[in-house]
């Protein structure tokens, strides 16, 4: 396969129909954070119930994209596409139907395997379609629009939860979806990598091992079997890759500067921000006492100034290295985190969203544009996965790590003499009259966690300076 040397005159359009799948993914995440209070109060769902039916979907969704990346390149990048969307939709009408927590941890579970099989295709399909010219470009949009549904999906679901229920968050999955497959089946052309074998070893051992090891960092307990389980299998299937005369990633990727230095960058990026919506959309719901609708509405200046400024970091790209653009943004990122930190009410939180939507806009983008730079186009799937695996692995570390920071926190700062439930969650501190001591806990809580992730996005910028390659980033390497 190689680079496009002539462009397709319909590119434009396959990049929205790229950036409609990327948005039904994000959507449902973001609504579902919004939603959580709705859940308690209509399912009755615990706040074990609460963190499986968030965490279900990462573990399904984490442990399958790297095979779902490579079977993209072997099958069809738009195959897969269409497939993931299909089975994303489905599973989204499988929850809709829930009545009770375990079956919509189930369903969400299901959504996980579907958001797999369709994340690596939108990357890699962008970076078949677009020339070197305008990849950059084309990379701003797509980062943007996940950046942008990030608030989208609650302001809209806001209207939603507070008019049609819990259910109807995920029943606007299913028109999304079905309008990005048609779109798909119209517009896109079918891509793949040049015939190769299956690894069907590398398969096995990368979904045992990925999968132990984001189960052991979601239950937040040292499991030692399930840790050993996964140190093996992780490790056989470095071995096997190494060794494998056709790896579904082969290792010699993390030998270059760019490709290493951003994965690990990405991850701390990931592992920083991760749970700050989820951490947001409590305290805006139970701390300030807002309705979902006006919560919604109250995160949407981060997403304005991530996509203005994924844009302009798209231009200073150009002129700008991508290792410049990470470190820059980390550290606007963390000073973010430090206002959030050090202040209360919405006024100075809304200085830390924009804050942050400056700092995302410009690391995201560049971060992205270096890892995929240092691989070459057959492996462009398995490259998008690899991208998508570290930013999951990081986002189920910073909900798993953050979220047994914040339970400490809050559970030390409620009242000694607190029911035992009321000290474990603010859902339930509410209901057993306790809303005041709560509402300053939660606040204690959100306030470490601020400092936690400014730690790790000051961690995210050294990184970027001491291991990225100085000057400008080599673009996607064509295969001949």
């Amino acid at each position: 396969m190689e680079s496009n040397t002539v462009r397709d005159p319909r590119r434009w359009w396959i990049l929205v129909v790229l950036c409609l799948s990327v948005l039904v993914l994000v959507v449902d995440n973001t609504v579902l954070n919004l939603a959580i209070p709705s859940l308690v109060k209509s399912l009755g769902a615990t706040p074990s119930d609460i963190q499986w039916i968030i965490d279900a979907y990462v573990l399904a969704f984490a442990g399958l994209l790297l095979t779902a990346g490579s079977l993209s390149d072997r099958y069809g990048r738009r195959l897969l596409l269409v497939l993931g969307l299909a089975f994303f939709g489905g599973a989204s009408l499988l929850a809709v139907l829930s009545s009770e927590p375990w079956q919509l941890i189930g369903a969400r579970a299901l959504m996980g395997i579907g958001g797999s099989v369709l994340m690596p295709s939108t990357l890699s399909i962008l970076m078949t379609v677009f020339d070197e010219e305008e990849r950059r470009k084309a990379m701003a949009a797509w980062s943007a629009v996940a950046m942008v549904g990030v608030i989208a999906g609650p302001t809209l679901g806001g209207v939603l939860l507070e008019n049609y229920g819990w259910a109807s968050v995920f029943l606007l999955n299913v028109p999304i979806a079905a309008v990005a497959i048609v779109a798909a089946l119209v517009l896109m052309p079918e891509t793949k990598a040049p015939a190769r074998r299956l690894d069907p070893v590398g398969v096995v051992l990368s979904i045992i091992g990925l999968t132990s090891a984001v189960y052991v960092i979601i239950e937040r307990e040292w499991n030692l079997p399930l840790i050993a389980v996964a140190v093996v299998a992780l490790g056989a299937f470095a071995v096997w890759e190494r060794r494998s005369p056709n790896p579904m990633l082969p290792l010699e990727l993390f030998k270059q500067r760019n490709f290493s230095g951003a994965s690990f960058s990405i991850l701390l990026l990931s592992f920083g921000t991760g749970a700050v919506m989820l951490i947001l959309s409590q305290y805006l719901q139970f701390v300030l006492g807002w309705g979902p609708m006006q919560a919604g509405l109250a995160l949407l200046p981060y997403a304005v100034a991530a996509a203005l400024f994924n844009g302009l970091g798209a231009a200073l790209g150009k002129k700008v290295s991508n290792r410049t653009l990470i470190a820059v943004g980390m550290v606007i990122v963390a000073g973010a985190f430090v206002v959030m930190a050090t202040t209360t009410g919405y006024l100075p939180l809304l200085t830390g969203l924009l804050l942050m939507g400056v700092g995302g806009g410009l690391a995201g983008p560049a971060a992205y544009a270096t890892l995929m730079g240092a691989i070459p186009l057959e492996h462009a799937g398995v490259g998008s996965a690899m991208n998508d695996t570290v930013q999951q692995v990081g986002m189920a570390l910073s909900i798993a790590v953050l979220g047994s920071v914040l339970a400490g926190v809050f559970t030390s700062s409620m009242p000694g003499d607190a029911p035992a439930a009321a000290k474990e969650s603010i859902g339930e501190a509410f209901k057993a009259g306790l809303a005041e001591p709560a509402r300053l806990a939660f606040t204690d809580a959100m306030h470490f966690g601020a400092w936690v992730g400014a730690a790790f996005s000051l961690a995210a910028a050294l990184l970027a300076l001491a291991v990225l390659a100085r000057g400008p980033a080599k673009e996607l390497q064509p295969v001949t």
